[in-house]
């Protein structure tokens, strides 16, 4: 009988040891992937810290970059604003201005090439220069209407006016050096672009005479 109680009891033991054992298995195996997923976390946050302390440098550098550029286009404007001057006091005093008007000259629809007209009205200028006989510096400014997007008219103002400079040396063998070439595009009118008389009166050349 006392055997019979025994194998029961030794069985409820043998039950509770191994629950007990799996028990513990688990809390360890718990332990092991909490602290691995604690590693992974930390490993996480080290990259993510890292990635911030680089976007913070980048944008520190961006900020440099951008406080230089605008230093430099400042300088760079004073730096143009004084060799303006220095080009004008080098240039003297201003006489006169020659215009060749598109009316008169007929400087043709995104074209630069001077016509018979446009090669006359030079002829007779380069007679007025004959006749001051002094040393002159010549500014060629070309321009143009306001068709066309802004780049081109920059392109064909600039054409237009190294026509003239071209002509000038070929034919009349004014110097080189005595003549500079300035584009305006469409950004000087005389007249309202709105019409086509108004836009045949922009489409120019003007030659500024120095002395």
């Amino acid at each position: 009988m006392k055997r019979n109680r025994v194998l029961p009891v030794l069985a409820l033991a043998i039950v509770i040891v191994f629950v007990s054992s799996q028990s513990c298995a688990t809390k360890k195996f718990v332990k092991t992937e909490v602290g691995a997923l604690d590693q992974q976390v930390k490993e996480v946050k080290s990259a993510v810290d890292e990635n911030t302390r680089t976007i913070q440098a980048h944008e520190e550098k961006l900020a440099s970059l951008g406080s230089l550029i605008t230093q430099q286009g400042s300088e760079l404007k004073n730096v143009e604003t004084s060799l303006e001057e220095v080009r004008r006091i080098a240039q003297g005093k201003l006489i006169f201005t020659e215009v060749l008007k598109n009316d008169e000259v007929k400087f043709a629809f995104n074209q630069a090439e001077l016509t018979p007209e446009a090669k006359a009205r030079l002829d007779e200028f380069v007679q007025k220069l004959i006749e001051l006989d002094r040393g002159l510096y010549l500014e060629i400014r070309g321009h143009t209407d306001n068709t066309g997007p802004d780049s081109w008219n920059m392109t064909l103002g600039k054409m237009r006016a190294e026509a003239v400079k071209d002509y000038l040396y070929r034919q009349h063998h004014i110097p080189l050096h005595r003549m500079e070439v300035i584009s305006f595009g469409s950004s000087v009118p005389v007249a309202d672009n709105s019409s086509r008389e108004g836009r045949a009166a922009n489409r120019r050349v003007e030659i500024l005479v120095y002395e």
